[in-house]
């Protein structure tokens, strides 16, 4: 990284102090907040769609992904229960007990969505700021990370909005402690879930882009990865098998795979030790 002096809007001397440094950060956040304002103001107007399409679609057993799956599901019934049974009457009633809850939520989920939505300018002011103190070789290699990190995370919270909570959402809103006991799910409890879950996803999926800071800096290995491979399988097992509790194979593997694939694409993403010493030797 080069010094401070190739930053933007130098003096005579072709410097920048701190300040300016400080002042050009501060109008990059201001930009951003400014964005984040807007789309949360649009998506509190369009929230009450949003809410029930969008938000509340896995309480229903008409949710897209229900459908697709309803034909595997009641196939696999008479299988031992190897694939969970997706047909059938499904719906689930989502209570409130608190006056201002809705109004709360609706700016909490405005914010949060707001902030998904954002992330891609959010990654473009940070590399802007970046970018006239990097030299070329770097500008490609951080450039490339900043694009890559930003699909990750979007992938991720696909995969968790998709696939991870609706199955886990279902399974659990079903599991009854007994007879006498109604489960009744209030609408702090569901948004609590929706949102963590969808995030978690979103931040596990940029794995690849940590294990290649990590081997930048020295700390990760690709030999490290490859020796304990057959460990963080069984690391990514006991994983999956938290996020999605429901315990049939089907779902334990929809989940486990997207991790494992993520623990290869972070061995493919560290540089081998011996080619780098080559490129430096040469």
């Amino acid at each position: 990284m080069k010094s401070p002096q190739t930053q933007n809007n130098p003096d005579e001397n072709g410097s920048m102090s701190f300040w300016d440094h400080l002042e050009v950060l501060r109008w990059s956040i201001f930009r951003v907040a400014i964005a984040l304002f807007v789309l949360i103001i649009g998506c509190f107007i369009a929230m009450p769609y949003i809410f029930d399409d969008f938000i509340l679609g896995p309480t229903d057993g008409d949710f897209f992904i229900y459908r697709m799956l309803a034909g595997l599901g009641s196939e696999a019934a008479s299988k031992a229960q190897l694939v969970p049974n997706f047909g059938g009457d499904f719906h689930v009633d989502i209570i409130n007990i608190n006056v201002a809850t809705p109004f709360l939520n609706h700016i909490s989920t405005s914010f949060w969505l707001s902030l998904v939505l954002v992330f891609p300018y959010l990654i473009y002011e940070a590399w802007a700021f970046l970018k006239p103190a990097l030299y070329d070789n770097e500008k490609k290699s951080i450039g490339g990370a900043f694009l890559s990190g930003t699909f990750l995370f979007y992938i991720g919270c696909a995969v968790g909005y998709l696939v991870v909570f609706p199955l886990t959402f279902r399974f659990l809103s079903g599991y009854q402690v007994g007879e006498l006991v109604t489960n009744q799910i209030s609408l702090n409890s569901y948004m609590s879930n929706f949102l963590t879950m969808i995030f978690i996803m979103g931040l596990v999926f940029e794995i690849p882009i940590l294990a290649w800071v990590l081997s930048k800096l020295g700390v990760l290995k690709k030999p490290f990865l490859k020796k304990y491979r057959r460990h963080a399988v069984v690391v990514l097992l006991v994983l999956a098998a938290l996020i999605t509790p429901s315990g049939d194979p089907f779902t334990l593997s929809v989940v486990f795979l997207p991790l494992y694939l993520l623990y290869e694409v972070s061995i493919l993403v560290v540089k081998d030790e011996e080619k780098e010493e080559e490129v430096e030797q040469a």
